[in-house]
């Protein structure tokens, strides 16, 4: 059977079974075609990044399919209304405060306490979306570095038959969204997209900021995704004080990212688990991880939690 599939009623209610089954799917917004997953279920979050190749746990963009749902995951302040209001929905990503009892997993934000948020104008990512009644994560549904794909062909032409792919046409628009950051004291233009920061400035009546020197994006300081706790990591066993943050069934751990060695667990399980032990207050010891597959990814998060802190 072809991983391609026709938009029809049938189709999009199969989609959102796949997604509510733990699995991917690929699927068509006015901007690219999107590798989507169910948001709140990090373990297929971390199957995203085997699947594109994707080096980092970078943040994710959660789709929403209206502004009601957004609220529930992301703090709103009169400027996300206003620009929700002019811009909602279509190819506008906003990054909001994370409320605490958001319905994503830790994954999706890669430990941050802001989210990305977005509500699709394509009516077939709004029909997957209404079927599915949650919020999914959809990156570019292409392998890491390749070009974004504008069509189900390119999707297929990328993962063949092991990623099902919902046909909704050529995009409209065919480029990224626009991102913009709101959890500052000043909007902030973090991805130059779809929708000018011109149009968007008009709106707000305002400038928007660049982001500041050195950091173009979440997640690219030394020190960062770091608890109050110091962290040791290549740890075979605790020391005398620490507690041991395990992978694989490591003797004496007080959490373990996966007892069975499975990197997809261990990466879903990092920024729960790291937060979870931090609230024990005392000095985190990390366990060996393989540097390979999603590991490479969990092993750079860590070595940002342990870098050094002015």
């Amino acid at each position: 059977m072809s991983s391609i599939w026709t938009a029809s009623p049938d189709n999009v209610t199969r989609a959102a079974d796949v997604l509510r089954a733990g699995r991917l799917i690929a699927l068509p917004t006015e901007t690219v075609y999107g590798l989507a997953a169910d948001a709140a279920n990090g373990e297929v979050v971390a199957q995203i990044y085997e699947t594109k190749g994707r080096p980092r746990f970078n943040p994710l963009i959660v789709h929403v399919p209206d502004r009601a749902a957004a609220a529930r995951i992301g703090e709103f302040s009169s400027t996300a209304v206003r620009l929700i209001e002019a811009f909602w929905p279509g190819a506008l990503t906003l990054v909001l405060p994370l409320r605490a009892d958001a319905p994503v997993a830790p994954l999706v934000t890669a430990g941050l306490d802001t989210v990305a948020i977005r509500c699709p104008a394509h009516e077939v990512a709004r029909a997957v979306l209404r079927a599915f009644d949650g919020p999914f994560v959809a990156p570019s549904a292409n392998r890491s570095g390749r070009i974004s794909p504008t069509t189900a062909e390119h999707v297929a032409s990328e993962f063949g038959d092991t990623v099902p792919v919902l046909d909704g046409g050529p995009c409209e628009i065919g480029l990224e969204s626009t991102i913009v950051g709101l959890a500052g004291d000043h909007p902030t233009l973090l991805r130059p997209g779809a929708i000018s920061h011109e149009v968007i400035e008009a709106v707000l009546g305002m400038k928007l900021a660049a982001p500041g020197d050195g950091i173009s994006a979440p997640g690219m300081m030394t020190s960062h995704y770091a608890p109050q706790a110091k962290v040791r990591l290549e740890a075979e066993e605790p020391r005398e004080g620490e507690i041991l943050l395990g992978f694989g069934g490591s003797n004496g751990a007080t959490l373990d990212l996966s007892p069975s060695g499975n990197l997809r667990e261990a990466a879903a399980h990092l920024f729960a688990y790291l937060r979870q032990m931090d609230s024990m207050a005392k000095p985190i010891a990390v366990a060996p991880i393989p540097d390979e597959g999603l590991g490479a990814a969990i092993n750079d998060r860590l070595k940002r939690a342990a870098a050094p802190r002015d």
